[in-house]
This record gives C-alpha cells, structure tokens and sequence, in this order.
C-alpha cells in the first residue's frame, strides 16, 4: 500500500499540477490545459502499450525503470516550466506515458499476494487508497504551488515515482510465471492475443460509462451550483467528499459477500450512480444536491470494485495486466471526450442538461454492456467456465495457477 500511495499520488497531482505550474507563465491556464492533454494521451496511449508488453517474470522491473522515467519527466517539468512549448508537452507526455502501466502492473502484483477469498477485500482496500489519494491530492497541489512555488507539486510527483521505483524491489516478489502461463502467453501473442483482450469490451465499455458520468458530475457541479444561485465554494467541499464517500463506500463492499455475479453488481451499481447523479441535477438546493451527489460517490465505489473483478473473471491470469491496462486507457478516453462534450452542452445550454445529457449516455452504454453479457452467456459451449472455455478440456490457467499459488502459500 505504501508503494501503490507512492505510485499513484504522482498520477493523482498530475492534471492540476501541470495548471499551476504555468499559470503565471506567458502561456497561462491555456498552456496549462495543453500540457494536461498531452499528459492524459500519453497515459492513454503508454496503458495499452506498455500493459500489453509487461511480462509476469520481469513485472518489477518493467514497472520501476516506467516510474523511473516518469520522475525523470516530473523533475523536467519543475526546473524547465517556462521553455519551449514543444519541450514541455513532450516531457508532459512522457511523465503521463512512462509509468501509464503501473497501476495495472500493481494491482496484478496486489491480487497474487492473496488467496482466492480475498480477492474481493484486498481490490476494494485498494479502492479506498485510490479515492483518499484523489480525494486529498487537489488540496495538496494548491497548498503547495501557492505557498511554496509553483514547481513544487512536480517534484513531490517526481519524489513519489522514485520512491515507489526503489520499493518496487523490496516487495514480495512477483512469482515467476508457471508453465502454464508461459503456455497462454505465448499462445496469446499477436492477433490471438489482441482478441483475447478485444473480448472483454463489454466490461471496458461499464468503465467509460462509469468515467463519463463521473466527468458530466465533476465538471458540471460548480456551474450547478451557481445556477441554482448557490455558492461556488461548496464545489470544492463537494467533490472532495465525494472522493471520501467513494472510499468509505469501497470499505462498505469489502466487508461482507454481496448476492449475485459481480458483473450483474457492477451493472447494478452503475444504474443506482446514474439515477443519484441524475437526482443531484433536479433537485435545487444545497442539501439535496450534496446529499444525491455523495450517495452518487457511495455506489460509485461499488462500480470500481466490481469492475476489476469481473475483468479477473474474464480473462485469464496472463492477460489480467494488459486488461487492467486497456481498461485504465478506456477510462482516460471516456472521462475525456465526455468533458470536451460537457463543456460544449455548457457553452449553449443549462447544467442540468448537461449532466442529464451524461446520464441518458451512461444509461444507454450500460444497457448496451448488459446486453452484450448476456450474448456472451448464452453463446457459452456446454460446460464452459466463467470465461466461456470448457472446462472438461482441462484446468483453466486461472485455476491451475490458484492451485500453484496456495500449494506455495502453504
């Protein structure tokens, strides 16, 4: 947890970091803006690359020498704010790009450190460490950029990439990959393998659903609040609670089982967001907004957790990464073409219609998803496990490798 904190506080400081760090330059919040979108492409573009290249055997390394990049492209930022614009979104591209697998690569490395039962627990502790992480680090950056220098948020990015690169190989090491997964590896490369992934796009599509509707809520709230003649200060508060919530609703999830496939879950809590976020829209003051945005949070937590396990129930362990990867990469798309078409429904329209506009699209992927799941269900051969392939051919590579996992646990 204290690597993952370390990984992923850079990520979390990144976009608004970037703001401050320029804002007083000639280029201001409008270079401020192209360096964020020069840092999300290249997370984008860098999660599926590099997710699909990581390698069980070499996991550490790979993961630390991207972190190791990523810190050098951090301390650029900070000592050369004010050069050449060229120079400066590359080195935000690569700061992005260089370390984009690492929150796929870790949450593998987290998952095979624990039994089978757990798997449920330990993602949704990993959730609660992601939101508090999101949820203080806006705080962080402005307290830091305004009082110190505007370079500062850049270098703590560039202190934690090293520090989780230097940690990385202190951490119970990733098992060397069994012969069974070297088998699916290899029979998984090239086009097999891209359909292998390709496979799972119904589950990737929930989290651009999820990504979009989180983008029309955070995006949309401080002109809500102005709209409904209410104080713009609250958008702060606001959008902090809801990164807390969001981790005390994670917490919720990993204390108990919850009935039903964690796909059907996912579906369901989704749905539940949507309506609470659509909720925060029509109601007009202060408390019914807040009290519909944060339930929004609660149940957004559910969708996260819910979302990587039924990816693990998807695809087989050697995939699990480059999945994790090209999942993280479908959210960066989703969060950011939504916010481009928020912003454009806010230029010419209302905020409840931009927020309702994000719900009926969130709904109408979350249909589409549901719909494809149950194609898959149905297509199954006889005797098929969760990830459509038959059983009675053979252990599954998921099962062959939790059975070598608990013979070397015990």
């Amino acid at each position: 947890m204290i690597t993952a904190f370390s990984g992923r506080l850079p990520i979390a400081i990144a976009p608004l970091g970037l703001v401050f760090l320029v804002r007083e330059t000639p280029g201001g919040y409008s270079l401020g803006a192209t360096l964020a979108g020069a840092y999300v492409l290249g997370e984008v573009l860098g999660s599926v690359a590099l997710g699909a290249w990581l390698r069980p055997r070499r996991m550490n390394l790979h993961l630390a020498a991207g972190m190791a990049v990523g810190a050098l492209a951090f301390a650029g930022l900070a000592v050369f704010p004010d050069t050449s614009v060229a120079l400066t979104s590359t080195l935000a591209f690569l700061a992005g790009a260089a370390p984009a697998a690492s929150p796929g690569g870790m949450r593998t490395m987290l998952i095979a450190l624990v039994d089978k039962a757990d798997e449920a627990r330990t993602l949704s502790a990993e959730t609660v460490l992601t939101q508090v992480t999101w949820g203080g680090a806006p705080a962080l950056v402005v307290v830091l950029a305004v009082n110190a220098w505007p370079g500062a948020p850049m270098v703590l990015g560039a202190v934690g990439f090293a520090v989780a690169a230097a940690l990385l190989f202190v951490l119970p090491a990733h098992r060397a990959a069994a012969p069974e997964d070297v088998a699916g590896a290899a029979g998984g490369r090239g086009k097999e393998r891209g359909k292998l992934l390709a496979s799972a796009w119904p589950i990737y599509l929930t989290s651009a659903a999820a990504m979009s509707m989180l983008a029309t809520a955070e995006l949309a709230l401080t002109p809500l609040l102005e709209y409904r003649g209410l104080t713009v200060n609250w958008s702060g508060v606001l959008l902090a609670l809801f990164s807390l919530t969001s981790a005390f609703g994670a917490f919720l999830y990993g204390l108990r089982t919850w009935p039903g496939t964690v796909r059907a879950q996912s579906l369901v809590f989704l749905l539940i967001t949507a309506a609470f976020v659509a909720l925060s829209a029509v109601f007009s003051g202060l408390i019914g907004i807040a009290v519909a945005f944060l339930a929004a949070g609660l149940f957004q937590a559910g969708v996260m957790v819910t979302r990587s396990l039924s990816l693990r129930e998807r695809l087989p362990e050697h995939a699990h990464t480059a999945g994790y990867s090209i999942q993280y990469a479908v959210q960066g798309v989703g969060y950011t073409i939504t916010a481009s078409a928020a912003a454009a429904v806010l230029a010419g329209s209302t905020p409840v219609a931009a927020i309702l506009g994000g719900v009926v699209i969130t709904v109408l992927l979350t249909l589409i998803s549901a719909v494809a799941e149950l194609r898959h269900r149905g297509t199954k051969p006889s005797g098929a496990g969760p990830d459509g392939r038959p059983e009675e051919a053979g252990t599954p590579v998921s099962v062959a490798a939790e059975h070598h996992s608990s013979e070397e646990h015990r």
